[in-house]
């Protein structure tokens, strides 16, 4: 049951970062930033915050250490959205999966062209 809860918590707490940083974070280094999941530990005192960030890696860094820097004002604000009894320490947290996916996706897209071309038997009918 309290697995639950933890779950629900994490969620509500991703909505809230995810309007907090829409709206309240008016730092220039926060580009397009995805806030892609929260994991809260079970006791609610820690929660994993995973971005993603599109651009290269200077504004990726950027993006992360300006989250990072306004982490006590998004705790405040979520503190002041959800009641919990205690707010969780937030930790930001690149998250690579979706450059993984993307070259996952190279690699195969790479890989079915190279059949095509190589395949002698397609291109004549035979």
């Amino acid at each position: 049951m309290a697995k639950i809860r933890v779950s629900r918590v994490g969620e509500q707490i991703k909505k809230e970062i995810v309007d907090i940083v829409r709206t309240e974070i008016k730092d220039p280094r926060v580009g397009f930033v995805t806030i892609t999941g929260v994991e809260a530990s079970g006791d609610l005192q820690h929660a994993t915050v995973f971005v993603s960030v599109l651009g290269n890696d200077d504004q990726r860094k950027g993006s992360l250490d300006a989250l990072q820097k306004a982490t006590g004002f998004i705790r405040a604000e979520v503190g002041r959205r959800i009641r919990l009894r205690r707010t969780p320490e937030l930790h930001f947290k690149l998250d690579t999966s979706l450059d993984y996916s993307t070259r996952i996706s190279e690699v195969l897209r790479d890989i079915k062209e190279g059949e095509t071309t190589d395949d002698p038997g397609s291109e004549t009918g035979v």
